[in-house]
């Protein structure tokens, strides 16, 4: 079993109250092979402040350059972008099943009278209905109705919760719920102490099973199961992913992350599995209509202009942003997320500018060849009136205009199997 680590509680400097921040708060690529496609400001070519300075690693590491994976810099991490190709590692787990690290995510604990009430005033999502061993995705949200970041809350128990954070944005994240910290809650930042794998696709659950005494298919999904075993190594068990799959996260106390990952990739060799980088885990996520942070959604960007109005529970009392979030769904949002396809067979990259009738209306915050659905598609913020399935519009990519159309997202969605 895992044993969370208990350290004195972090000391925050505190540069807001509750009182002042709950004022605001009511109130062209070929198909077989494609080109890195990342998302713009995580490019693979890293810039000279990253390549300046020592890039973070994960336990796993060593591993991964040893079975000749393709390492790059991504937000500050020397993680594997590929392993057999993009394409390969994508229709493994839309077909079989794949194997990520994704031990650079940030993970938080917080515990103690009051944590409820923190995560409600700083998250949109309403933290009160989750039930012990539950998940929640949500947004932290700003008092202008930005997002800070997007991440899963995990409920341990009353008043004990586990946060999952995006990779880059540890420090801001730990920063911004520091400032509206309440004394009698403990922070704890067990980022360092754990490893994440994300084991993704419709067979992974015939892998784990047999390695693992719990039983999987009582995991409802966005459920975990806490205190179980994998192969005799203590973990939790979560039936969540970022992939549009069925699959399960595994977090796992560091010195065990390289048995683990060796493990489940022999366990699952009859099922062809294939380990798999942030390569098509970008791919799966655009091809399921996830959202990426940093480029489909950002402090500049409200859960209503994201279409997250889902994990925007405004009936639930105050939280940071909720009177802006008040007036934009009375008065209307100035723009929205849509999903576009490509009408020809160029690639939207991510910041082409879109346009209707020969004037710039927006951008495209996310794009990409989907290896599954065989379609070039993408994200971009339209005005409203545009923002319509059907809509033809505009992308400009390399000096051409190229036509594309306003689709419904998710542009895949699995079929739904009893569980």
């Amino acid at each position: 079993m895992i044993s969370w680590p208990r350290f004195a509680p972090t000391s925050f400097t505190s540069h807001c109250s509750w009182g002042r921040l709950a004022l605001t708060a009511g109130a062209g690529a070929c198909y077989g092979q494609i080109p890195l496609i990342l998302p713009a400001g995580e490019r693979l070519v890293a810039s000279a402040a990253v390549q300046k300075s020592e890039l973070l690693k994960t336990a796993l590491n060593a591993t991964h350059r040893k079975m000749g994976a393709r390492m790059v810099p991504f937000g500050g991490w020397d993680m594997p972008v590929e392993y057999s190709g993009i394409v390969a590692e994508h229709m493994a787990v839309r077909t079989q099943a794949g194997l990520f690290d994704v031990s650079h995510m940030g993970r938080f604990s917080l515990d103690g009278a009051g944590a409820l009430g923190l995560l409600q005033f700083v998250t949109s999502n309403d933290v009160a209905r989750l039930q012990a061993s539950q998940a929640q995705y949500s947004a932290l949200m700003n008092e202008r109705a930005g997002i800070v970041d997007d991440l899963l809350v995990h409920k341990i128990a009353e008043e004990h919760y586990l946060l999952c954070v995006n990779a880059a944005r540890r420090a801001v994240d730990a920063d911004w719920i520091s400032q509206c910290f309440r004394p009698e809650v403990r922070f704890l930042n067990i980022s360092d102490e754990l490893s994440q794998l994300a084991l993704q696709g419709p067979r992974s659950i015939a892998i784990l099973q047999p390695l693992t005494t719990v039983d999987l298919s009582a995991i409802r999904y966005y459920w975990f199961a806490r205190g179980g075993e994998v192969l005799g190594i203590g973990c939790w068990i979560a039936r969540t992913g970022y992939t549009g799959e069925d699959g399960f996260e595994l977090y796992v106390p560091v010195a065990e992350s390289e048995n683990m990952w060796r493990a489940l990739l022999e366990a699952g060799k009859k099922e062809s599995i294939l380990p798999c980088g942030l390569g098509a885990r970008n791919t799966l996520r655009l091809e399921a209509g996830f959202l990426l942070y940093g480029h489909d959604m950002d402090e500049q960007t409200t859960p209503l202009e994201a279409g997250l109005g889902w994990i925007t529970k405004l009936d639930k009392g105050p939280f940071l942003g909720r009177g802006v979030l008040e007036r934009q769904k009375k008065e209307g949002v100035p723009r929205r997320l849509v999903g576009f396809r490509m009408l020809d067979r160029a690639i939207a990259r991510d910041d082409a500018p879109v346009y209707k009738d020969g004037k710039q209306v927006g951008k495209v915050t996310s794009g990409s060849y989907a290896p599954f659905l065989k379609q070039n598609i993408g994200l971009a913020y339209l005005p409203p009136e545009l923002a319509k399935v059907g809509e033809r519009i505009s992308i400009q990519i390399r000096g051409t205009m190229a036509a594309a159309e306003v689709v419904p997202t998710p542009f895949y969605r699995r079929a739904k199997e009893a569980s």
